[in-house]
């Protein structure tokens, strides 16, 4: 089960999510850091578990921390995040998926950000699609979704103006290693590179983002991820320019 599970590792995605789904009936627990070093360093650790309720629906809880806001670490909130997988298409070392996703989020952040975030920054809700294309060790994938910020009593409406948001992303991932697989104790190596986007309807703020990113897996149950994002276009304030990202992830299966 476990090697079925990672068999397609390359969809592993470090930004984003695929259409795929991880394994029935098992569980996923994540611990991340990620941060910005300049004009100080600020960064957030987020503590998540996601669980195989079928082959079809994956579910996920998060808890988040920061010092984005303020000058000392504090619990910020937290978001469930639901994925349905509707769309299967199977053939010999390739498949194509097509999911609906949805969020939501709390947080006891102001808003002071034109960027409307669900990862400890706001309170709001999130859907979308993602369709997932594998093509033998490349894979392939892009979403859309649309966000709504939700008030809060910290609301500074006046700084960010807008409450909608539209994402869009695109992202490749190449298994590198293992050149063939043998055994579950193969370090799996896979090299990504993703485009994350973001547009205010309506205002004049967007950004697009490029996420070179680096994963090992261990063993088939634990993984470590290494992502770097910076703006190809940016005219949005907010937390997200110029960050890092480091993961560890372990999986427990057949629960």
């Amino acid at each position: 089960m476990a090697l079925a599970c990672f068999a397609h590792a390359q969809e592993l995605y470090v930004n984003t999510e695929p259409a795929s789904n991880m394994a029935a009936h098992s569980l996923g627990i994540r611990l991340e850091n990620q941060g910005y070093t300049s004009p100080v360093f600020k960064n957030r650790t987020t503590l998540e578990a996601m669980y195989g309720a079928t082959g079809k629906l994956m579910l996920h809880g998060a808890l988040y921390t920061s010092n984005f806001y303020q000058d000392n670490q504090r619990f910020e909130g937290g978001s469930f995040y639901a994925k349905y997988r509707f769309l299967s298409i199977d053939s010999v070392q390739k498949h194509f998926r097509g999911a609906v996703f949805g969020k939501v989020a709390t947080s006891r952040n102001p808003y002071m950000m034109q960027e409307i975030a669900l990862e400890g920054d706001n309170s709001g809700i999130q859907g979308g699609l993602v369709f997932t294309q594998l093509l033998h060790k490349l894979a392939l994938s892009g979403s859309a979704s649309y966000l709504r910020g939700l008030n809060s009593a910290n609301d500074f409406g006046a700084i960010t103006g807008a409450k909608e948001a539209v994402t869009y992303t695109l992202s490749a991932g190449y298994l590198l290693l293992p050149k063939r697989y043998t055994s579950y104790d193969q370090v799996n190596l896979n090299l990504y590179a993703e485009l994350l986007g973001k547009s205010n309807p309506g205002y004049n703020q967007s950004y697009l983002d490029i996420a070179p990113a680096i994963q090992f897996i261990f063993n088939s149950v634990c993984r470590l991820d290494f992502s770097y994002r910076t703006p190809l276009y940016n005219n949005m304030q907010r937390n997200s320019a110029n960050m890092y990202l480091v993961r560890f992830e372990y999986n427990f299966f057949n629960l």
